[in-house]
């Protein structure tokens, strides 16, 4: 997942996997040109976060917010295809 520090989103997104006991990468994009560049080659997006489960763009807070009220993140984070 690629965040910055201060993104109330990006918050959101660390406390929902955290809840769920998930284990997450948080790759600090602040300072960091080459992993702003990266989440944009990746996501095609440029704000944060940026939400991969594995190779899968889930896309930003309110993306996965959505899977999980759609009861299908759960899934998602076990290794499960869309």
């Amino acid at each position: 997942m690629y965040t910055t520090a201060w993104c109330p989103y990006c918050i959101r997104a660390r406390h929902l996997l955290k809840h769920k006991g998930v284990e997450f990468e948080d790759l600090r994009i602040e300072g960091r040109m080459d992993l702003r560049a990266e989440m944009e080659a990746r996501s095609g997006r440029t704000s944060v976060p940026q939400i991969f489960i594995g190779e899968l763009h889930v896309g930003g807070y309110d993306d996965m917010a959505a899977l999980e009220h759609a009861g299908k993140l759960d899934a998602l984070l076990a290794g499960e295809q869309p």
